[in-house]
């Protein structure tokens, strides 16, 4: 049994835009404050700074305090609490993704937060999910994100989009054919994060789910029949050679990024991350929902949420979940998604008319209605590498899928277990 949107409304499915990247450092002080001491110390993600910096400013003074913020890759923020927060150099106030929520806990890196179910209410459903283990909450959501189809309008108009990956197939071919070093439709599907899109439409599944709910760790289904139906005809796409070589491995997603901002691919999966990349690179495009595949099924995809936390390190964790609320609340919200494109999970924004008549929100909402929720659990860390590893064999016609699978399904029960002991 898998977990998926589809029950999901369009209130909840129209908040969904987010970004990520390596960072730099910034600093906001209240001028009534003397000295660098400051009350909290808040990592932000990178580039996004300009989105919380007015609210920043009003808690401030609202509260008589100082706040140091910076930026950071909300990717890594976990990582560099391991070691900043004992040494007491660390944020009181993280933002991470949701995927590294069950990790956190499990190594007691975050502060229960005391949220009663009405503050809970406003926002949409799954996003708060993400935020809750055992029934206690450990965060609020920022924003989510995930994949859809960008592409290129001076290649392909909308009204020429194939609907079927076997259509962007059969265009990818006689692109590839016609011109040297022009591809059709690119994705990175030697990776699970993209490739379970796939596969999950095929009755795929990577956990299974207890009687309450919850993801458990002892139903693997990576080697499932549906995985293995869906790495098949993933295998066909690299079989056909309508991608290039380089777009497996560690280097694959700058092959990608750099072949769409060059004109040389007419399409390419990727997700809200790249709204203002491809934007700079002058790249005219469009975006859509992902396709249909050959069973009539849509494609589905991850979605991650992005939430901000306090650290269970934190000197202050009651000011620090004081302005987790108020960064979240519906007025700063609106000005985070107005500076930095960041959709905030909120039920009262939902039909507000500067979000609505975003065309990269429109199209994310309608992808989300077949997306899964990213598995937030410890045992995800087991999943990565083996799977990715697995996929790679099969994307170089190493291995048949369902010995690749099956491998990294023994590679993964083996880590799983090895954490229990």
């Amino acid at each position: 049994m898998k977990r998926t949107w589809g029950a999901i409304g369009l209130v909840s499915l129209a908040l969904i835009l987010g970004a990520c990247g390596p960072g730099a450092t910034t600093e906001t002080k209240n001028p009534e404050k003397k000295g660098d001491q400051a009350d909290l110390i808040v990592w932000e993600d990178k580039d996004k700074k300009s989105g919380i910096e007015e609210a920043v400013k009003a808690f401030e003074k609202e509260e008589n305090v100082t706040i140091k913020l910076m930026e950071k890759a909300y990717g890594n923020q976990l990582e560099d609490l391991r070691l900043d927060g004992p040494a007491g150099t660390g944020a009181d106030v993280i933002t991470i993704p949701s995927d590294q929520i069950g990790t956190a806990i499990t190594e007691g890196l975050l502060h229960e937060l005391t949220v009663d179910s009405d503050e809970q209410s406003k926002f949409t459903e799954a996003a708060m999910k993400s935020q809750i283990v055992d029934k206690k909450v450990y965060g609020l959501p920022k924003a989510v994100e995930t994949q859809i189809l960008f592409y290129n309008k001076e290649l392909i108009g909308e009204n020429e989009l194939p609907k079927t990956t076997d259509e962007w197939l059969a265009l990818s071919k006689k692109m590839t054919a016609e011109k040297s070093e022009q591809y059709g439709l690119l994705a990175l599907w030697d990776q699970v994060y993209y490739a379970q899109g796939v596969m999950t439409p095929f009755g795929g599944y990577i956990f299974g789910e207890d009687k309450d709910g919850n993801y458990d760790p002892d139903q693997l289904g990576i080697d499932a029949e549906g995985e293995i139906k869906g790495a098949d005809y993933i295998q066909t796409f690299y079989k056909e050679n309508v991608f290039p070589s380089g777009l497996i491995g560690d280097q694959g997603i700058n092959v990608l990024d750099s072949l769409f901002t060059e004109g040389k691919a007419a399409a390419v999966i990727s997700g809200p991350w790249n709204l203002e990349p491809y934007k700079k690179a002058g790249i005219d495009y469009g975006v859509k929902e992902l396709p249909l595949l050959p069973n009539g099924k849509h494609m589905s995809s991850f979605i991650g949420v992005k939430s901000y936390n306090v650290s269970s390190y934190s000197k202050n964790p009651e000011l620090a979940e004081k302005f987790v609320k108020f960064i979240t609340d519906e007025k700063n919200s609106k000005v985070r998604y107005e500076q930095t494109q960041e959709v905030p999970a909120l039920k009262s924004l939902a039909e507000d008319k500067s979000v609505m008549e975003n065309p990269s929100t429109v199209a994310i909402a309608e992808q989300s209605k077949y997306a899964e929720l990213t598995p937030g659990i410890t045992a995800m860390n087991s999943v990565w590498d083996p799977t990715n590893a697995a996929l790679q064999t099969i994307a170089t016609n190493k291995a048949t899928p369902s010995d690749a699978l099956k491998q990294a399904a023994t590679q993964i029960k083996e880590s799983i277990a090895a954490t229990k002991n």
